[in-house]
């Protein structure tokens, strides 16, 4: 599990760093296209041709780098998951499909995703749901998950919707919200992924004593 583990946090670390560096992109994006705003004449075609390049540049690695992170923290659900229904068979509300197919069908998104979380930290801690230990963390990292999704598909909409100069200065900067929020939500992930982590690790088995006398191969 630490394995998957720590694939799955060094991938959110990547995305928080490619979408650092693409809020920076959008504000300086932003401050040539309020240039232009000004005077148009003012800004050199190859400024403008070299801006479009790099802002959509950044836009592609954003994106390939958040796939990986979504492959990433969804191979370590799938990995603890598995875990957890040994330690807790029927402890399961969703069956192991909505484990997937929960984060993609609309409706069920915003809370299916949640339960199976939940069920698998109560399961990690062998604590029913009234006697569980504090899921405050997975709550705060949920709460950040579903705010930021919604921003960022609204940033998305503003972006692919500007037509005029203003629209797109405006679009830049609403997306430093929206990675603003998704880097909240992707550093309360890695805390997720620790905290179920180290819990499973718990019910790991003490290695074997050996007999005095006797070396240990």
């Amino acid at each position: 599990m630490r394995g998957v583990a720590l694939f799955a946090v060094v991938a959110l670390i990547c995305d928080s760093a490619v979408g650092v560096m693409a809020a920076v992109i959008d504000l300086w994006y932003a401050a040539l296209v309020d240039r232009m705003i000004v005077d148009v004449e003012s800004v050199p075609e190859s400024e403008i041709n070299t801006a479009d390049f790099v802002y959509g540049l950044s836009g592609i690695l954003e994106t390939v780098v958040y796939v990986v992170a979504v492959v990433a923290f969804l191979a370590w659900l799938h990995r603890v998951r598995d875990n957890a229904e040994l330690l807790s068979p029927d402890g399961h509300r969703r069956s192991r499909a909505w484990l997937f197919f929960g984060w993609a069908v609309p409706i069920v998104n915003f809370w299916f995703p949640k339960q199976i979380v939940d069920d698998i930290w109560y399961a990690s801690t062998l604590a029913g749901r009234e006697s569980s230990p504090s899921k405050g963390l997975i709550n705060g990292w949920w709460a950040a998950w579903l705010i930021g999704s919604l921003v960022s598909n609204l940033g998305g909409r503003l972006l692919f919707g500007a037509d005029e100069l203003d629209s797109l200065s405006a679009a830049a900067r609403f997306d430093v919200v929206s990675i603003a929020l998704m880097l909240i939500a992707a550093l309360l992930a890695i805390g997720v992924i620790r905290k179920i982590s180290d819990a499973q690790e718990q019910h790991l088995p003490s290695p074997p004593a050996f007999a005095p006398g006797y070396p240990a191969y």
